[in-house]
């Protein structure tokens, strides 16, 4: 409603804050951002409803302390919803987690993702325990006229059977790449929950305590290697295939500017251009083959 605060993570999926940025135009909400890793950044009025959590953010993977938000949350009825589409609801349960077992009350999902298998289907979930918001989202719902192919819920569907054993085979091969992008001279900084080094990985063992985690790693280039650069080793990649998205059977990859996509200042991140890894179903051998024939195209800084 017009005069409402929404609270978004300054890590938070791109698409999303620029349709923030549209309905904070057309219907007078206002949206404020907080840094996911620093629970104190989060400071609601008492015009504030929402606050929108991502675990991991997408591109710079910060796992963000959940347990502090939500908590806050909770405390000044603030609504919680969760994009778990890193997680899957595999890595974690959105509904139950931590020692205090915390719920959000909303958790959205990207099902073009891990869920479809193919990563040929546009389609998503938005699931809540609750009665008296699943039926506040329902009626939105019918009167914005939202509807899905049957096809495609019948595909996703069937691949839901194996997804855990798609999520924990990409995961494991994300880990085997991660340790040897480590070892990378080219690279000031290599992003992955699971890594010590990586913004929010105490958060992560915290939630995600069988050590799950999803496919996705990213890298940031010295600061030598300017945009066109690492434009030529995105280009020079063979596996790897240029495109948005992950979650499906073949390797991503995407390279950002981060400047214009922070609206804080953060000093956990290097500067340099970072270049994302969504990982597939091929041989991690292959993939580090590739990556590394790749890095021979990078003109010496």
């Amino acid at each position: 409603s017009h005069g409402d605060e929404v609270w978004v993570a300054d890590n938070i999926y791109g698409p999303n804050m620029e349709h923030l940025r549209n309905l904070e135009q057309r219907y007078g909400i206002t949206v404020q951002v907080y840094n996911p890793i620093d629970a104190t950044s989060f400071q609601p009025s008492e015009k504030a409803k929402l606050i929108w959590l991502e675990a991991a953010g997408s591109v710079t993977l910060e796992f963000p302390d959940l347990t502090a938000l939500v908590k806050k949350a909770k405390a000044q009825n603030i609504l919680t919803a969760l994009d778990n589409t890193w997680g899957a609801g595999l890595a974690f349960n959105a509904f139950d987690f931590g020692d205090e077992h915390l719920s959000v009350d909303i958790s959205v999902h990207a099902l073009t993702k891990y869920p479809s298998g193919g990563g040929d289907i546009l389609m998503g979930s938005v699931v809540t325990r609750d009665q008296h918001l699943h039926h506040q989202l329902f009626r939105m719902h019918a009167i914005q006229g939202i509807c899905v192919s049957g096809d495609d819920v019948a595909q996703v569907q069937r691949s839901l059977a194996s997804m855990q054993l798609r999520y924990e085979h990409q995961a494991q091969s994300c880990i085997e790449l991660l340790n040897w992008l480590k070892l990378q001279p080219q690279f000031a900084q290599v992003l992955h929950p699971a890594d010590a080094t990586s913004a929010g990985h105490t958060y992560w063992k915290e939630i995600c305590r069988a050590g799950h985690s999803a496919g996705l790693v990213s890298v940031i280039f010295k600061p030598e290697y300017d945009l066109a650069a690492v434009r030529q080793f995105c280009d020079g990649l063979s596996l790897f295939k240029l495109g948005f998205s992950w979650g499906g059977p073949l390797s991503l990859v995407m390279l950002y500017d981060l400047k214009p996509m922070r609206h804080l200042e953060h000093t956990h991140l290097a500067q340099g251009i970072l270049v994302r890894f969504c990982i597939g179903l091929e041989h991690p051998a292959d993939l580090i083959q590739d990556i590394q024939q790749a890095l021979q195209h990078l003109p010496n800084p």
